[in-house]
């Protein structure tokens, strides 16, 4: 029992710093600051990289070609390589609409960043590249509110995480999570803190300024990065420039995941390439999420079954705090606060999702998406 009493004990003591001292990760303020009106509204590029997205493109691209925005704009949809009619049926819906066809991706490169190499190159001479992927829907606004951030605090990047869909019950379970564990590993706060070593972005939604990325050697610099976006927040702040993370209140996604399955797909392809594909990280990983998320619900059961006292009390506490932890974000998705409870069962899930990740990176099928495999030694930038 005094085993049980020390873990419990441990894993409550975990909670109280990552609550405290974590960069407040936990936490959902962290939203599109306001500013003025630019003095000239500066032209933008919207570059939308796409690979078989017929099935979303007539939800988001209208969103995209409609903005409410003062200045110059121009929409670029990079067609990679599609076989379902993609970069048709975006002529179809707005002949404004540049549709751009790079070919396959060459050895060395991710498709999604082929594809953003030369959105960028046939933007032209803009000052800003808004990076967006096809299944994400606009606010008309959301453009002009953007440009807004970036040119009235001085950002080279202003990224924010759209929000995700929730409507079925797997959904409603693994999403909140999955933006809850992104802002854990890192937390907006630091990246958002000038002189940081945290960075981030959010790739279905990045405003760059265009001078910062050349400055930063270009898509060029992170073309074979899997976990792309955080290569490019990288990239940029090791050059010097000012970056912003924050979650969504006009950007959504539409892309549906109605089934464990394809859940498990979303997290699994690059949960390796996280960790750096690094087995004593993989190892950490699994370890910590026991203790952390599991030994808390054990302990309470095992403290309730054995009439301890002590390690009920100790166990529930951390499950109580880690659910308190949790409670912002699943307002933030409009979830009831009952599913709070249910976090360790998630983490659990995720857990899983990872080792299979590290499974299959050794098998030699490294990250697999939209139909391409990319090799198992693909390290991100």
């Amino acid at each position: 029992m005094r085993v049980l009493v020390l873990l419990a004990g441990l894993s409550l003591a975990v909670w109280v710093w990552l609550a405290l001292l974590r960069g407040m990760f936990w936490r959902t303020d962290q939203r599109l600051p306001g500013a003025p009106d630019p003095e000239r509204w500066p032209p933008v590029a919207v570059v939308v990289p796409a690979r078989n997205e017929a099935a979303v493109l007539p939800a988001t691209l209208p969103t995209l070609v409609s903005q409410d925005y003062p200045g110059e704009v121009r929409v670029i949809l990079v067609d990679d390589d599609s076989t379902d009619g993609t970069g048709e049926l975006a002529t179809r819906i707005s002949d404004t609409v540049t549709v751009v066809r790079p070919g396959p991706p060459p050895p060395g490169w991710t498709g999604k960043l082929w594809a953003l190499r030369a959105g960028v190159a046939a933007a032209g001479e803009v000052e800003y590249l808004l990076f967006t992927d096809a299944d994400i829907a606009h606010r008309p606004d959301s453009l002009a509110a953007l440009v807004r951030a970036a040119t009235g605090h001085r950002l080279d990047l202003v990224s924010q995480m759209a929000r995700l869909r929730v409507r079925t019950g797997w959904e409603r379970l693994i999403v909140p999570a999955f933006v809850y564990f992104f802002a854990l590993l890192y937390p907006f706060r630091w990246s958002n803190r000038p002189g940081a070593r945290t960075a981030a972005a959010a790739g279905g939604c990045s405003l760059v300024r265009r001078a910062a990325l050349e400055r930063a050697g270009g898509v060029s610099a992170i073309r074979g990065a899997v976990i792309d976006d955080v290569a490019l927040a990288r990239a940029l702040k090791r050059s010097g420039s000012r970056t912003y993370l924050g979650l969504a209140d006009r950007v959504d996604s539409v892309r549906p995941y109605p089934t464990l399955a394809s859940l498990w797909q979303m997290v699994a392809r690059s949960a390796y390439a996280q960790l750096r594909h690094s087995v004593i990280l993989l190892a950490g990983t699994v370890l910590g999420l026991a203790l952390v998320f599991g030994v808390p619900p054990a302990t309470t059961v095992l403290g309730a079954v054995r009439g301890d006292l002590v390690v009920l009390a100790v166990g529930a506490a951390a499950w109580l705090l880690m659910a308190a932890l949790y409670l912002p974000m699943l307002r933030y998705y409009r979830q009831p606060a009952v599913t709070a409870l249910l976090l360790p069962f998630t983490a659990g899930l995720y857990l899983l999702m990872t080792v299979d990740s590290a499974v299959q990176h050794y098998r030699g099928r490294g990250a697999a998406w939209k139909g391409r495999t990319y090799p198992a030694g693909r390290r991100p930038a």
